[in-house]
């Protein structure tokens, strides 16, 4: 290359560079935002059949810097609800629509809670021709991995950036005689 297109190169990386950094832009994983604090030991309470959930959000949470714990003092993430779902929309082509809903909260080590349950809902779609080579049940399995990896990383998000709403205790008044 002659010096002219070297340079050319650089000062267009730089231009580049200097105008992402300019915008806010950064990449995922290095924002220095942690877990609040009170969170720092979490146990995690799922249904059954949720493994790879479990997974997920145990190498999630481990990266927002959050200690997985079973010790007595450690808030629990409970998930409340899990549902999967799969629809069909058959035609020329058949399209299935996957969606996992997740309801969660955060309890106290007592089992009290401590956020207001919180629903989150992935979905994904495909298409596949029933006159071809069926890849449907590949296709499927893919994608639900997919989708149980958005709602982890979306619950985790959550919890890290502290926006769960908290409970709120309504004071008890001493009884009238």
């Amino acid at each position: 290359m002659h010096l002219v297109q070297r340079v050319a190169a650089v000062v267009l990386t730089l231009g580049l560079s200097a105008s992402l950094v300019g915008c806010g832009f950064h990449l995922k994983g290095t924002n220095p935002i942690t877990a609040p604090v009170a969170y720092s030991k979490m146990s995690l309470a799922l249904p059954n059949n949720t493994e790879e959930l479990h997974e997920k959000l145990a190498i999630y949470l481990g990266a927002a810097g959050i200690q997985l714990s079973n010790n007595p003092d450690a808030y629990v993430l409970h998930i409340l609800d899990y549902t999967p779902q799969r629809h069909e929309l058959n035609g020329k082509l058949i399209e299935t629509l996957l969606r996992l809903t997740v309801t969660f909260r955060i309890e106290d080590a007592q089992g009290n809670p401590v956020t207001e349950p919180r629903t989150l809902t992935a979905s994904r779609s495909y298409q596949y021709d029933v006159a071809t080579v069926n890849t449907d049940d590949q296709e499927q399995k893919y994608l639900n991995e997919v989708i149980i990896d958005d709602i982890a990383q979306q619950i985790v998000r959550q919890i890290s950036s502290n926006r769960l709403p908290k409970v709120v205790t309504k004071p008890t008044t001493p009884a009238q005689p």
